[in-house]
């Protein structure tokens, strides 16, 4: 419906040209702008809402407890259970650091939730087959769970913005209106904080996502042989869309001679890292931390590249 209004607003109200890319980016940008900003108000009153049953104090044992990353590991399964992309996945992730959850672990959750969800194993069923399929979601939650444990080694907590995530004092709630309304509050000043970093992050990703021809990357992928991998990874990052839409993109590289971990490596890429996902993050981590957090991550994305070609004939 919001698609449809806005399609209307722009190519029947203000008359510009459904073939234009200006059009198309604008319908990009007021699209995305309202979805993001929508849903994360939303998501952050919800994740709220439901902290207020759970003790900050209990959370905090049961993840600090786990042993040998298994705190990592749940938060990467339930990273790959929510349909979120990139963008949307910061609320959850910030709710995560309020209650305390470690850094690392959280990282965990926000780099799989993007990389796997129900959407993305449908589409790539119908595109790849199951083994392809159940392979890419073991490396997603496997690539969480590991970039996640290794950025919690690092004790990274100081570039954490403290305007932002601070320590809250334990309250306790005791009825239904009590619980909304802290929930509310708290999506009131963390989307008052972020919405201008928001439309800025998608202003970048409009003009990347109508600006750079297709074709471009596809012929710079498949023609930089060994090197295709951490190349199709730099390409990836800049890129802001959904998993989803960039499957056919991905199946596009590998009709066309792509080796398989290439073409996934871009996909995965363009779906866990993107400069829309960075400057909303800027709010809420110093730029050493989200540089840090790129870096892990894209490198664990070209050895899972890589690691995707060799078996490629074994698969």
């Amino acid at each position: 419906m919001l698609q449809a209004f806005i399609d209307w607003l722009i190519y029947s109200v203000i008359g510009l040209a459904s073939e234009s890319k200006l059009a198309h980016s604008i319908n990009f940008f007021i699209y995305d702008s309202i979805k993001i900003i929508v849903f994360l108000f939303f998501m952050i009153l919800v994740v709220s809402y439901f902290r207020t049953y759970i003790s900050n104090k209990k959370l905090q044992k049961a993840v600090k407890n786990s042993k040998y990353g298994s705190g990592n590991l749940l938060a990467s399964i339930f990273g790959a259970m929510t349909p979120f992309c990139s963008c949307s996945s910061i609320p959850v992730f910030i709710g995560l650091i309020e209650a305390g959850v470690p850094l690392g672990v959280a990282f965990s959750f926000l780099i799989t939730s993007p990389l796997v969800n129900e959407y993305v194993v449908i589409i790539m069923l119908g595109f790849f087959g199951l083994k392809i399929t159940a392979l890419y979601v073991l490396s997603g939650i496997m690539i969480g769970t590991i970039a996640g444990h290794i950025l919690g080694k690092m004790k990274l907590g100081k570039y954490i913005v403290k305007d932002l995530i601070s320590k809250q004092k334990e309250v306790t709630y005791s009825t239904f209106r009590q619980r909304f309304y802290y929930g509310l509050s708290e999506a009131k000043s963390i989307v008052k904080k972020l919405w201008l970093w928001i439309l800025v992050g998608v202003s970048i990703g409009a003009i990347i996502h109508n600006y750079v021809p297709q074709q471009l990357i596809e012929s710079a992928v498949s023609k930089t042989g060994i090197l295709a991998v951490p190349i199709a990874v730099l390409l990836g990052v800049p890129m802001y869309a959904n998993s989803v839409a960039i499957v056919p993109i991905a199946v596009a590289l590998f009709e066309k001679g792509v080796p398989l971990g290439t073409a996934l490596a871009f996909m995965m890429a363009t779906a866990a890292l993107s400069l829309p996902e960075a400057v909303i993050l800027r709010r809420v981590l110093k730029l050493k931390l989200i540089l840090i957090f790129f870096s892990v991550v894209a490198i664990g994305l070209v050895i899972t590249g890589y690691l995707f070609n060799l078996a490629q004939n074994l698969i």
